[in-house]
């Protein structure tokens, strides 16, 4: 027998795909929908977990749980982002310190100047992908970076994992959704580390293309 959170969820699903409830409609409130299920709030608020979890409503911090627009899919291959045109980028400059993992990751002493650059990718009014990209200080005066011109080597450790709180506050999405965290370091032909990028790409909302160019052998002499 379903559990009243999934048979909530149900519900809910089947009014979002059916069109009852259409995409940047607000939901009525937690307290609201928890008396009309005659549940209590928290078992309402794991029911919209599940949906938040499926990229089907977000909920915003005061104002409330909203039935989501179609998102679009990102595709990350060749080491960037497909651009596109439905999507737009907010970018925040910081100047920071070497700290933590930014010290073995950019091979820098602890303190040494850096440019944080905060990008902020939407799709209409909902955060769709996050990355951060750190730059030695003297190089960010070239702008913002990707790709930065001189890179000689570019490599990416890609892994899945849970939010931090922080990024699933930023990209509203549930903590138990799952995201694609990939950590690309960039060298240049000395070997110095020019860029260090860090991207947090939601799993309802990304996908990962990897290309291999295989080189046939030459044809052994006959000896």
């Amino acid at each position: 027998m379903p559990s009243l959170r999934h048979t909530i969820a149900d519900d809910l699903r089947t009014q979002i795909t059916t069109g009852h409830l259409k995409a940047g409609t607000r939901l009525p409130s937690e307290p609201m929908l928890a008396a009309q299920y005659k549940v209590s709030i928290p078992t309402l608020r794991n029911a919209l977990a599940l949906l938040q979890a499926e990229g089907l409503i977000e909920k915003i911090h005061g104002k409330g749980n909203f039935v989501r627009h179609p998102l679009r899919r990102l595709m990350y291959t060749g080491g960037h982002l497909t651009p596109d045109t439905d999507l737009h980028v907010t970018i925040r400059t910081t100047n920071v310190r070497a700290r933590g993992d930014l010290i073995p990751l950019l091979g820098v002493p602890s303190r040494t100047p850096l440019t944080e650059f905060l990008y902020l990718t939407h799709q209409g009014e909902s955060p769709h992908s996050l990355a951060r990209i750190y730059v030695p200080r003297e190089l960010a005066s070239t702008g913002p970076p990707w790709p930065r011109s001189g890179v000689e080597e570019s490599r990416d450790k890609i892994r899945a994992r849970h939010p931090t709180p922080e990024e699933a506050t930023t990209l509203r999405i549930s903590s138990t959704l799952a995201v694609l965290s990939i950590t690309r370091v960039s060298t240049d032909t000395t070997g110095r580390v020019v860029e260090a990028a860090l991207l947090v790409l939601p799993s309802d909302r990304a996908e990962a293309l990897f290309v291999t160019h295989h080189t046939a052998n030459a044809k052994g002499q006959e000896g």
